[in-house]
């Protein structure tokens, strides 16, 4: 009989040797048909992997919610100079890091690639928009980078992400922000350091010069060092904590 150690390993060689949480749930039932008769069974797999990795046996975690099979040899993360890399790769971190602080995760590039053959739609946890404003306005901020919403019965964005990896985008991505300013809602432009001059000198100008503070600019750098360490007290939390 095949054991949920097993199982969990021939989920993440059915899909090259990684897999997200999803993938784990959507797929463990083909290899282990008991695994959902608990109605605490997802609790039951994070644990089973859990412990593996704190024994430094078969898996290894690689993202905040992507794990590998320890032999897995996993990619070389994009340069900041790879603009196409760069893009999906910071929406995945984005969507990262919205999943480990509770929030709904959306964006609408579902097929991109965040890093190891995994697409952004595997890590982002709605899949369709939601219907909290007008058709027009959704129409126009659904084309959004990343949005986080919050959890609830009544759902509404709380914080906004736009990757500007050339200054011909950042005026568009300001715009679509301003269509969710009656919304309790923060925004982030992510780019290049060197953008920064450019972002505070459109952010001081009309009409984004009354909502200023509701603005930030993030450079990639600092973006990857957060969810890095991220990550690393997330390793750290299973040893101590739990």
């Amino acid at each position: 009989m095949v054991t949920k150690v097993e199982a969990i390993k021939k989920v993440l060689k059915e899909f090259g040797g990684v897999a997200t949480w999803e993938q784990i749930y959507d797929n463990i039932e083909k290899y282990y048909p008991a695994a959902k008769a608990s109605k605490a069974w997802k609790e039951g797999i994070r644990g089973v992997l859990y412990r593996e990795i704190k024994k430094g046996k078969n898996f290894k975690r690689i993202g905040l919610g992507i794990f590998a099979l320890k032999e897995y040899v996993e990619e070389p993360l994009p340069q900041k100079e790879d603009k196409i890399r760069m893009h999906p790769f910071i929406e995945g971190v984005c969507l990262e890091l919205g999943n480990l602080h509770g929030f709904f995760t959306y964006t609408p590039d579902k097929t991109e690639i965040f890093r190891d053959g995994i697409p952004l739609n595997d890590i982002a946890t709605l899949h369709e928009f939601p219907s909290f404003t007008y058709p027009e306005i959704i129409e126009d901020v659904k084309r959004i980078d990343v949005i986080w919403f919050n959890r609830g019965k009544l759902i509404f964005p709380q914080r906004v992400f736009e990757v500007v990896h050339s200054l011909n985008t950042l005026s568009e991505a300001f715009n679509r922000c301003l269509q969710l300013l009656p919304f309790a809602v923060n925004f982030y432009i992510i780019g290049p350091n060197k953008y920064l001059d450019k972002f505070k000198s459109k952010i001081e100008r009309k009409p984004y010069a009354d909502f200023q503070q509701r603005f930030a600019f993030r450079d990639y750098d600092t973006v990857v060092k957060f969810y890095e360490h991220a990550v690393k007290y997330e390793e750290l939390k299973r040893g101590v904590l739990e």
